[in-house]
């Protein structure tokens, strides 16, 4: 409780001289984090070690070990993203809409920082910068709660931002790390209305629901990804089987992989054939529906609850469906909103996919892996939303901004 109070404080103190930061003076402090990140890069590595010492110690799966990893490419990658966030535009202080009156007042619409966001995530040491530079780039502090099993690796990069933030004269108050682990110390987290203007959790389905369940702050909901590719009866099959390959295969881990495989009757045999031995040398495990199973000797049956899940590794479900109807309910029946793909060369079709499908982010011939924040061309991504309320997908810096309307007369009175 006292290092949410007091570290609440010290953020609501630091929002209000970052929300009136100009441009330069936020990308100038960006750059100095990039330049640390680099600097510091052996430090970070030695404390991100003993993380994943201790992660295979306690026997965090490896993808999940994955999601931990840091290594000097990774930290390259993490630091071109926050020189990439500092090409963008800034946000703040747009004025997106004027409106005179009949009375003569002059309503001007704003863009202006939400303030002290709260990041509550799991074992992904990236999310600690992309968050804190997004955030700082948009005028807002950040209060920072990861996962235990990236403790010492996080600890590391927020020392790195505090030490580039007091070398380019802003607070480092800025950005605070919850160093209480405890249960009940992340319940009180969700709950620091005083401190707290939003609270975004990342991570899976189970973190993200117990985050919606018990928060009373304002709640942006990201990251749990049931992805599916659907095989239309005209697909490119070739092509299908290169998109389900990189969709599934390429990182497990992330919420952006697919999940869920759905194809067409008229092309199962032909389609299932083809990616039965390129996803077993992917080492994939398929749990498939009757008519996959007969189809594919290697799978295992699914039960209805393989439909709902959200793997985060190299398992992938499989249903044959009638037409792209079927594909249609089934997705927006068990999907979790993120991301849904359709292969298929019938405009028509395609057409009916993306009318129908009720997701963040819908693709016609490619990868569900492009939901992301850099593919995007935000620099960084603060999340992915599954949500409809203020921001819906890859968040980047607009989705860190609300509005405020500035109102100019010359005496009116009502």
């Amino acid at each position: 409780m006292n290092e949410l109070n007091t570290k609440g404080q010290l953020l609501k103190t630091a929002a209000r001289a970052w929300a009136v930061a100009d441009t330069e003076t936020k990308n100038r402090v960006l750059s100095a984090i990039a330049d640390t990140l680099m600097a510091q890069a052996d430090t970070i590595l030695k404390e991100n070690e003993q993380d994943l010492i201790a992660a295979r110690e306690n026997g965090l799966s490896v993808a999940m070990q994955d999601r931990l990893l840091l290594t000097k490419d990774r930290i390259q990658g993490i630091a071109d993203g926050v020189r990439k966030v500092i090409d963008l535009p800034d946000p703040v202080g747009e004025i997106t809409d004027v409106v005179t009156r009949p009375n003569g007042l002059r309503i001007e619409t704003h863009t202006v920082p939400l303030g002290v966001i709260g990041i509550i995530y799991e074992a992904r040491p990236n999310v600690t910068v992309d968050s804190a530079v997004l955030c700082l780039k948009a005028g807002n502090a950040v209060f920072l709660r990861g996962g235990k099993e990236a403790t010492r690796s996080n600890a590391a990069l927020v020392a790195c931002m505090k030490e580039a933030i007091r070398q380019a004269g802003m607070p480092e108050d800025a950005i605070q790390l919850l160093s209480d682990q405890s249960r009940e110390t992340a319940k009180e987290f969700m709950r620091l209305n005083t401190y707290l203007d939003v609270l975004i959790p990342r991570g899976g389905a189970g973190l993200i629901r117990a985050v919606v369940e018990q928060s009373t702050v304002p709640v942006i909901e990201t990251g749990s990804g049931n992805c599916h590719v659907y095989v239309d009866d005209s697909a490119d099959l070739p092509m299908a089987l290169s998109i389900l390959i990189n969709a599934k295969c390429s990182r497990p881990s992330v919420c952006n992989a697919a999940e869920t495989l759905l194809v067409h009757q008229s092309v199962a045999e032909a389609f299932l054939t083809m990616a039965e031995p390129a996803l077993k040398e992917q080492g994939v495990e398929v749990r498939g529906c009757a008519k996959t199973c007969a189809l594919m000797p290697s799978a295992k049956p699914a039960t209805d609850e393989d439909f709902y899940t959200e793997y985060n590794d190299l398992i992938l479900s499989v249903k044959v469906v009638e037409d792209v109807d079927e594909a249609i309910v089934h997705i927006n029946t068990h999907s979790t909103r993120h991301s849904e793909a359709i292969v298929t060369k019938t405009q028509a079709h395609a057409d009916a996919f993306v009318a129908g499908i009720d997701s963040a982010a819908v693709y016609v011939n490619a990868s569900t892996r492009f939901t992301d924040g850099f593919e995007f061309g935000f620099g960084a991504e603060i999340g992915i939303s599954t949500q409809k309320l203020h921001a819906r997908g890859p968040m980047g810096l607009r989705a860190l901004t609300s509005y405020r309307y500035q109102i100019y007369g010359d005496g009116q009175i009502r």
